[in-house]
Formats: structure tokens, sequence, C-alpha cells
């Protein structure tokens, strides 16, 4: 049996690892779309590691464009297999593969207009393709297959699988694979991404049943995150300084999916507790709307604290001073207002989407504020930002970074490194090999000296393309 790592190796994006048993059989965990350089992106992104005709069967830890975007490429490029994940995975990637492949469009056509632009005789090779198109996504939609966590199922005669509760974004999950082979049963478990506990709106993290072999995200595996309570004061603190003391704007670049709903849903206990100022709120993200809407419609998914929230206030989600953007002619009119507010927009990296216009018109004025609240990869604009950058190019040009930058890494979906050893700490006796993916070099060297430390024994880092055999 193999391991393959076909992406998110040594990387924080592009999750995709391929499993290939003994008899031939592939799986492939995740097909995660690349975040990083332009140009790098554009690369890794068009190539395999492998044939997709020749895969299997797909499984799918969660719907973040990271693990899922290039989906539709992948049935595009020539898989014929089923898609596995749970039911709200499969509802949030009906919207987020449809809102990336409008994205994978537009770049394109814009990029063919600069191209016209600067040449007069432009070869039919030189213009830009899309990497997938909005007509990919359907295609690959009726691939998926959807199940309930805590439920074993085969995917084939000698395989079964067990979706658990990741607690990272709605529907996510840990996968374990039981695999039989030779007489012999092996079990091969892959973390995806590990949530955190005691976070709003979803439960915590179910640490995974004891397997064989563990892939494992690292992303944070040489930080510890703020706690919850002073979040929110936190929060609440740089929303009256941004918009009260300084009579500026608030912008906050988050992930549609997840990190917008999070923060929305706390600034609504703000108002009914009667603590947020009365100021305008706008969630200024098309997909981050539809992705709230899925959010409503899978409460098996809440935690209790939800439960209990929602029979005092019946919408989580809304409160009188928030309005939702769907126009792109109310976008642009953020823009030109100088009234305090508060504008939550997509992407969380800022390295495409409405936020992107935001930061371009509003951050050489001194007195609007930047929130960031989660990580970005170190050459996007907001691994810039959060870098300490004084300049920073947009749209071509270079802008000098006036505004106030504020960060809060409390506000992460990924577990920090205390709270990866507490989801693993059950693995300690039966784990024979963990191979850590989806984080930073140093984040990795960081996190495998820390299980040294707690006892946990044959620890790897493998780099993009290594493939590795399983031993018995």
């Amino acid at each position: 049996m193999k391991i393959r790592f076909c992406g998110a190796a040594r990387e924080v994006t592009g999750s995709c690892h391929l499993i290939q048993l003994e008899n031939g059989y592939k799986i492939l965990l995740d097909c995660g779309l690349f975040q990083g350089r332009h140009k790098e992106m554009d690369d890794i992104n068009s190539k395999w590691y492998f044939d997709p005709a020749e895969i299997d069967c797909m499984i799918l830890s969660h719907a973040h464009i990271d693990h899922s975007g290039r989906i539709p490429k992948f049935v595009k490029d020539g898989f014929k297999g089923c898609i596995h994940s749970t039911h709200a995975t499969r509802s949030l990637c009906a919207v987020m593969l449809l809102d990336s492949a409008k994205i994978q469009e537009r770049e394109a056509e814009y990029a063919n207009k600069n191209l016209r632009k600067k040449k007069r005789n432009v070869k039919a090779e030189d213009f830009a393709v899309p990497l997938y198109t909005t007509d990919d996504v359907g295609p690959a939609m009726e691939r998926f297959n959807a199940y309930s966590y805590e439920r074993w199922f085969s995917i084939s005669k000698d395989v079964e699988v067990l979706f658990r509760d990741a607690g990272h974004i709605l529907g996510s999950a840990s996968v374990t694979l039981r695999i039989r082979e030779n007489g012999k049963v092996k079990t091969i478990g892959f973390t995806g991404d590990i949530g955190r506990p005691n976070r709003p709106i979803l439960r915590d993290p179910k640490p995974m049943p004891e397997v064989d072999f563990l892939i494992c995200e690292s992303t944070y595996g040489n930080k510890e995150h703020m706690g919850r309570p002073d979040e929110k004061e936190n929060l609440l603190k740089v929303i009256k300084t941004a918009c009260v003391d300084k009579k500026g704007k608030l912008i906050i670049p988050a992930f549609s999916l997840g990190r917008t709903q999070e923060l929305v849903y706390m600034m609504d206990q703000m108002e009914t507790e009667g603590l947020l100022p009365k100021i305008p709120v706008y969630v200024d993200s098309p997909l981050a709307i539809n992705a709230t809407q899925v959010f409503a419609g899978h409460p098996e998914c809440y935690d209790n604290e939800l439960y209990e929230y929602l029979l005092t206030d019946d919408n989580p989600f809304g409160f009188a001073d928030l309005k939702y953007i769907r126009k792109v002619e109310e976008s642009k009119q953020l823009n030109t207002t100088n009234d305090p507010c508060i504008i939550i927009s997509s992407s969380g990296m800022m390295n495409a989407g409405r936020v992107k216009h935001h930061l371009y018109n509003n951050i050489e004025d001194p007195n609007n504020t930047l929130l960031i609240v989660g990580y970005c990869s170190p050459y996007t604009p907001g691994g810039r930002l959060r870098a300490g950058d004084k300049e920073i190019k947009l749209f071509g040009q270079e802008m000098s970074v006036n505004m106030d930058i504020q960060i809060m890494d409390s506000f992460s979906a990924h577990a920090d490194k205390n709270e990866i050893l507490s989801f693993l700490k059950n693995q300690k006796d039966t784990l024979k090999k963990m191979f850590l993916v989806h984080g930073n070099y140093d984040s990795q060297q960081a996190f495998k000296y820390l299980l040294y430390q707690h006892e946990f024994k044959d620890v790897l880092i493998p780099d993009l393309g290594n493939e590795i055999t399983l031993s018995a």
C-alpha cells in the first residue's frame, strides 16, 4: 500500500493525497485548489501527480476551496468514480464550486482583455483559459454521494470509511479508512482540517478512532490561539476604535464559508446584548450569502449553544443594522461613502473577490482599519499585510499601507498546537507512522518536535510528490 502526497505538502493549501492499495485500487483524499503566488498557482493547478481517469473514488473532508476547488477539473480531465462526503459538504460544494468557476472565468477574461491591449497580434495559445467553467460544475456535482457522521460505509469490497465531525466548518469531517488486504486489516486516518473546541455555531471536533497510519494537518503547529472569552471583547474594542473613535471604515476580509457566519453570529449576540454600536454592517459577498443559507439548512451540525440561542433569536445571522449585498453596484457604492461602517467581504487572503476592491479604495486612508481574522498564505496580499509590508501592489498599482492593520488569530477555524495534541492523544499507542501535511515547513518542524516531546514516534514531513510505502 502506498501514499503519494500530491498537494498541501509543506504548504497550507491545495490538499490532495493519493492512496493506492496492493490490488491497484486508488483512493484520492481531497482535491484542493492551490492558492498562492499567481504564476506558480496557475502552473500547479493545471497539472496532476496522477491520471484522473485511473482514480477509482475520491473522499472529500470538507468544502473549503483549498480542499475541494479542483474537483470540476478532476472530473473534466477523466475521473469517472464517486465523490464521497457529508451531506453539508455536498450542499456547500454546490455553491462554492460554482463561485470558483465564475472566478476562473472572470480572471481569464480580465487577463485576455489586458493581453489584447498590449499586443495587436495575439496567438491562440497565448490566451488565458479558465481552469474550469460553470459548465463543468454540474457534471462534478453528479458524482457526489453524501453520508452522515458516525456511519461506516463501503467504497469497495475491501474498504470501509467513517466520517467523524472535525468541528472545522459546516460538514467538515475526519476520514478513517478500514482496509482489508491479504487477510489483515489496516487503518489509515486523515484528519482533514481539525477545528477548535468551544467555538460558536459548530460542535467540538471529535477525536478519530485509533489508526495505524495518520495524515495530519499542522497549520498552527507552532502557535497558540487567544481564548474565546477575550475574542468577543477584543472584536468589540476594534469595532469601537475603528468606527466610533476614528469614525472610519472597518474592513474584515473573511472566508465566505465559516468565518463570515461566525463574525455575523458574534455581532448578532452583541446587538442582542445592546453592546454593538449603531453603525451599518455589510456582508459584501454573494457566496457568503449563499453559504449562510446552506448553514440554515443543516441544523444537524449545530452545537448546543446555538440551539439555545435559537430559542431567543430565530435568526442568528441577521440583525437590524446588517445588510447582505449581492449586486455589484451596491458593492461599489461602499467605496464612495465616508460614513463609519463595517464591511465583511471575501476572500480572506485578499487575493481575489470584492474585498480586494475595498482594500484598493481604502488602504491609503489612515482613518480606516483592516482586521485580519485568519491565516493568509505569505505571498498573498493578506500575507504581506500580516507581515507588516508598508507598500503593496493592488491591480497593478503600488499603494501605501496607511490604514491601521489589526490581527485576531483567535477566529481561526484551525486548531492550534495544543488543540491538535489533544485531538491526537488517543492515537499514541496504536500509531505506527504519522505524516504532517497542510502546514508551512517551519510550523511542521516545530510541531514534529512537540510530538516527539509527547512520546509520539515516527513522524514524517513529506514533500510534494513524495510516495511512501506503508509497511505491515
